[in-house]
């Protein structure tokens, strides 16, 4: 969210009305009850801004008032205005929490965005690393202290699919190296107990008889000795990368990508790596299935007598 945006927003929600002030008790609903990230809430705060800026172009001073019609109008203007698909989509979720919310609390008798529809976006396929290139990345000497972090931190992320705020929140007591498993708390602050794989283990072992470890002490520290930050690991990641010689842009969520495309790859149990992921709709860990047809096409097209191509 870009700072203009934010401020924006924060203009919008200043002043306590009949419009802004459900908005504010969604919004801290949201970060209390089902303990929404930052970054997610940022965004919900904003799109709600947005429509709160256009009820008020059309006068309406409360809810109960706004139809879907004018809601509907709201969307497609957006679209026009540039607003891409997907975050049409995310907007569109945005007003329908918002409302299904307002009509629990007994605001509205009914949703006016029941029934509407955001522009269809075509899926894009998740980048991801060959296993060559994993190993590439992966194989570095560990000499500073900054390397042996470095290097538990990135076996740790290929080797458990962690998101990035679930690896920046870890805490020693949440690991059992004994036992091969991470215990995270992912979105929605669900918990789940996630494998570590052999070499990740050997790299948080070193890591921690080079830095110590108390149960509470974060896992991964930076240089103030707190937890360390996200744009920290994403630095640090862009640097380890170019200097493995990885022509690619690599980042903490493409590592995430490549460790479930490789275990579904292998595994073939989709359920499995969707309980491994956290994911709480299965349909979002399908996208992995796309990709593992799309390798599949072209080990067939260069493989198959009947599909190779004449030089």
């Amino acid at each position: 969210m870009s700072g203009d945006s934010r401020l924006a927003a924060d203009e919008l929600l200043a002043a306590p009305d009949a419009l802004t002030a459900p908005v504010l008790a969604y919004l801290e609903q949201l970060r209390v009850e089902r303990g929404y990230a930052a970054n997610t809430l940022a965004g919900y705060r904003r799109d709600l801004a947005r429509l709160i800026g256009f009820t008020r172009t059309l006068a309406i001073a409360e809810w109960s008032v706004l139809t879907p019609e004018q809601l509907q109008r709201f969307i497609a203007g957006e679209h026009r205005r540039g607003l891409v698909p997907t975050s049409v989509q995310r907007l569109l979720s945005s007003c329908r929490g918002f409302f299904l919310h307002l009509v629990r609390e007994g605001v509205l008798c009914a949703t006016p965005a029941a029934g509407l529809r955001a522009p269809r976006a075509r899926r894009k396929l998740p980048e991801v690393l060959d296993v060559d290139e994993i190993t590439r990345l992966l194989d570095f000497p560990a000499l500073t202290p900054e390397d042996i972090r470095d290097k538990a931190m990135l076996e740790l992320f290929y080797s458990s699919g962690l998101r990035l705020a679930e690896l920046c929140g870890l805490c020693w007591r949440d690991l059992n190296l004994e036992e091969g498993l991470v215990r995270v708390q992912g979105k929605g602050g669900k918990v789940r107990d996630v494998p570590v794989g052999r070499m990740a283990c050997q790299a948080l072992e070193t890591l921690r008889a080079a830095s110590g470890a108390s149960p509470d002490w974060p896992v991964f520290k930076g240089r103030n000795g707190q937890a360390i930050e996200r744009s920290t690991v994403q630095s640090r990641i862009r640097v380890i990368a170019q200097r493995q010689g990885i022509d690619k842009r690599v980042y903490p969520h493409l590592l995430r990508h490549s460790s479930a495309s490789h275990l579904l790859e292998s595994s073939q149990n989709l359920r499995g790596v969707q309980e491994f992921l956290g994911h709480a709709d299965i349909a979002t860990t399908q996208i992995y299935t796309h990709l593992d047809f799309q390798h599949l096409a072209k080990v067939y097209d260069a493989a198959h007598p009947r599909a190779r191509r004449k030089r």
